[in-house]
């Protein structure tokens, strides 16, 4: 049954293609959603460039075309339309004020709902709250579910355990460097891509990695960089990825105190020589919906609150040494000569991100189509790791299968470049850790 999707403005902020992403269903605009894109154009987060890149398709698509009567979105797609703001009905003035909005997105909604049933019009919106009220007047909504993560448990469940293994068997992934797949206990699993798994025997034990480029299975040992230590199987397979040339993506999850961060920033200076810079890049998400801009003093006064837990990070590396030692002095002699830079990602877009280790903090904030902005800057040479915890989104028009985190993890699974890694456990401090599970 052909429908009739009607977009609110968070959709086209969360994905300027959006509106390829409906098969053969026609898509209204209403003017008002215009009017809002038109506020968000000035700036330089990545909302603001969706903004002005959808603004400019809708441009080329007009074309001196009548949008009031429709468009054609192109082969097998429906047709887009501009729908001009609608009286509010009785039942939405007494609900409603009519200068928000998100309820004149609301009242042209209603109209086809009560003049074009026919159209089967359906509400899509991010916003929660937005929904609620179209269901309260029996529109039908729904979220924009392209880019949506459907299997969240098995993307973050925990790491695969195989036990009844022949204590032999694991002695000889002691005595040599790697065994085949082929002819071992676990020729059966299916394995999709880098995989990292604990081995089991009576008395052996071990920590073991699948490489999908050469077939075999080796075993994992604890590697320190730059001071730091893994705590954890978990964490002893997240350095093995970063530290794993053959793997030019990484994705970490985790809740709070687990060490994302810490480890990707101890990783890529283990590995400092292998690149032209370190990026340690976070989305600045504002306070009270308001630009930075609005907080007082320049601009790195402006964003150093939002920085600094990266640069407490930073600070956990250095303390591993003395301020005499040469690994102390090689950190500060880098941030000086910009070889490590701890910024916004905003400032990101635009630069060239070639030989650079590059890192993403707080990559659950990222909308998908930001994610693979960002990815599709890497040039040769590249290493980039997105870091973040699902459980901690702070955009409202995000969740934990939405966000670019989950799409990145999910997209990318199987895929001979790219790793994962989820940690449980935490390590910051046991408070930290009883309040993650319990608070």
């Amino acid at each position: 049954m052909k429908k009739t999707f009607i977009l609110d403005t968070n959709v086209i902020l969360h994905d300027y293609t959006c509106i390829y992403h409906f098969k053969d269903n026609d898509i209204v605009l209403p003017i008002v959603v215009l009017e809002e894109l038109d506020r968000f154009k000035k700036g330089n987060d990545l909302i603001n460039f969706h903004a002005r890149e959808f603004t400019r398709e809708l441009d080329k698509l007009a074309d001196g075309q009548d949008l009031s009567l429709g468009v054609p979105l192109g082969e097998g797609l429906g047709k887009l339309f501009i729908e001009t703001g609608k009286a509010f009905s009785e039942q939405m003035l007494q609900s409603f004020s009519e200068h928000t909005p998100d309820h004149r997105i609301l009242a042209i909604a209603e109209f086809f709902k009560t003049h074009r049933p026919s159209f089967h019009p359906v509400l899509v919106s991010k916003d929660i709250n937005l929904r609620m009220k179209a269901k309260s007047l029996g529109i039908a909504s729904e979220d924009y579910l392209t880019g949506k993560v459907q299997d969240l448990e098995h993307l973050y469940s925990a790491l695969p355990v195989y036990d009844n293994l022949s204590d032999d068997w694991i002695g000889s992934l002691y005595q040599s460097e790697f065994v085949p797949l082929d002819g071992s206990p676990l020729k059966d699993v299916a394995f999709k891509g880098q995989s990292y798994f604990i081995l089991k025997g009576n008395n052996q034990n071990a920590l073991a990695y699948f490489n999908p480029i050469s077939k075999l299975i080796s075993r994992v040992e604890k590697q320190t960089n730059y001071g730091i230590k893994p705590r954890n199987a978990e964490q002893t397979f997240a350095f093995h990825a970063l530290n794993n040339p053959e793997v030019s993506l990484v994705s970490v999850s985790g809740k709070a105190g687990t060490g994302k961060t810490l480890l990707a920033l101890a990783a890529a200076l283990a590995q400092r020589r292998q690149y032209k810079q370190i990026y340690l890049a976070r989305p600045v998400i504002p306070l009270s919906n308001r630009d930075i801009g609005y907080l007082p003093g320049s601009a790195d006064e402006k964003i150093g609150p939002y920085m600094a837990p990266l640069f407490d990070n930073l600070s956990v590396i250095k303390n591993q040494f003395s301020p005499q030692s040469r690994e102390y002095q090689n950190i500060e002699e880098m941030v000086r000569l910009e070889k490590l830079v701890i910024t916004p990602l905003t400032y990101i877009r635009g630069r060239s991100l070639s030989d650079v280790f590059f890192i993403v903090d707080e990559a659950q904030n990222l909308t998908p189509h930001e994610v693979k902005t960002i990815i599709t800057r890497a040039g040769e040479g590249t290493k980039m790791v997105f870091s973040g915890d699902v459980q901690q989104i702070d955009t409202p028009y995000l969740d934990s299968k939405s966000n670019g985190l989950s799409y990145l993890t999910d997209r990318m699974r199987g895929q001979e470049i790219f790793a994962h890694v989820h940690l449980e456990k935490g390590e910051r401090s046991a408070l930290a850790e009883l309040a993650s599970d319990l608070l």
